[in-house]
């Protein structure tokens, strides 16, 4: 299925790690350069400007091979757009797959825009074939994207496809539950939240069984975007404004309607956050735990949107103030755990960040410039051998 050499890719996923070690201080430089002459692997760029770059390159050049068989292709068949399009994304699938399997890239930012452009070019395609219905044609284009993307994800081991596929599944669920189904508009966010639970259960499993690193990132990803998806499904805020923009009173009435089960979502908005920080503590997951603040913090949002209880201003010193001395006494209960819970460095990050944030911020604040030292004079003064300032009493 997956379309790069395994040796070669084996060896990316190495030379990985191999960086892992260097900069966590466990290998030296010099080790870390012997082993990636070493070993032959695919051609990958790290630095994300880079990428970034190659990836414009890459949609300037799709678009003008689309734009070149454009200007010679519609001439000919004036009423075949359509086969044009279809044409296109066959173009950007084929110079991925060419690219892939022959000039070994992998993420390499050409290949990407070609790619992510085929998906987007053929999605217009099914859009456009679709349009004359108007659930069919949102239907069509959204499964497509979930199809062809899992797919491409699998060959290709995108991460923006992994993410694309997510998108593609939820939006097909969600699309389904509410047009097709007669309650769907009521049931929608208990279906959400027991697709994203289930989903997460499955992803994080899967996770814990994977034997080779190939789609460890792309189910990773995954992970987090069920936990995301979990909590929004049921925070009361996102259930009640997406329940009013979808009725029929939207346009009629500028203020959303209390909406049924509040009390579970209310629940539900205020404890989850509390649930994912505990259990992110407890089974060490990073990626839990940011999700977890991220969430508590839209928690407060919502209850700040329906609920004005205390001024702005005060409200904003007091979560400050509480935010400041929670964090105090949970770094002096762990700074020196050796297990567990610990608020040591992790030899897994930049020794040196913190330090240099530290630099950077007081360099900022106080205006300090980095010290000059000044050249040395050619002539030295002090113990002269005639007359001047300094010197003996030799002549």
């Amino acid at each position: 299925m997956i379309a790069y050499d395994k040796t070669l890719l084996d060896n990316v996923y190495i030379d990985e790690e191999a960086n892992r070690l260097k900069e966590s201080g466990f290998i030296s430089t010099e080790q870390y350069k012997s082993i990636g002459k070493q070993l032959p692997k695919l051609k990958s760029q790290n630095n994300l400007f880079i990428r970034i770059g190659f990836f414009i390159l890459g949609c300037m050049l799709y678009s003008s091979i689309c734009g070149f068989i454009s200007l010679f292709g519609l001439a000919i068949m004036d009423n075949a757009y359509l086969f044009f399009i279809y044409l296109f994304a066959a173009i950007g699938f084929g110079a991925k797959e060419y690219m892939s399997k022959n000039m070994n890239y992998f993420g390499f930012g050409l290949d990407d825009a070609f790619i992510l452009g085929a998906i987007a070019t053929f999605l217009a395609a099914v859009g456009l074939t679709f349009e004359q219905n108007y659930n069919t044609n949102y239907l069509a284009v959204i499964l497509v994207m979930a199809i062809v993307s899992s797919i491409a994800y699998l060959r290709y081991l995108n991460l923006s496809l992994a993410l694309l596929a997510c998108f593609g599944i939820t939006g097909s669920l969600a699309y389904t539950t509410f047009e097709y189904l007669a309650i769907g508009k009521i049931i929608l966010p208990f279906v959400m939240v027991l697709f994203s639970g289930g989903s997460y259960f499955i992803s994080k499993k899967t996770l814990q069984n994977l034997t080779v690193p190939y789609y460890y990132n792309g189910l990773k990803l995954a992970k987090g975007f069920c936990l995301i998806l979990f909590y929004l499904s049921g925070n009361y805020y996102v259930v009640r404004e997406l329940n009013f923009n979808l009725s029929e009173d939207y346009f009629y009435n500028g203020v959303s309607p209390e909406i049924p089960f509040a009390l579970f979502f209310w629940a539900f908005t205020i404890s989850i956050p509390v649930v994912y920080l505990v259990f992110s503590l407890k089974n060490k997951d990073r990626m839990m735990l940011w999700i977890g603040f991220l969430s508590l913090c839209f928690a407060f949002f919502t209850i700040r949107i329906y609920h004005h209880i205390l001024p702005p201003e005060i409200a904003l010193t007091i979560g400050g103030v509480a935010t400041f001395a929670f964090t105090y006494f949970a770094i002096k209960r762990t700074k020196h755990n050796e297990t567990g819970i610990t608020f040591k460095a992790d030899r897994f990050t930049n020794p040196n960040a913190f330090a240099n944030l530290q630099t950077l911020v007081v360099a900022s604040q106080f205006g300090l410039k980095p010290e000059v030292k000044v050249d040395e004079s050619p002539m030295k003064f002090g113990d002269g051998g005639f007359s001047g300032g300094g010197s003996s009493a030799e002549f």
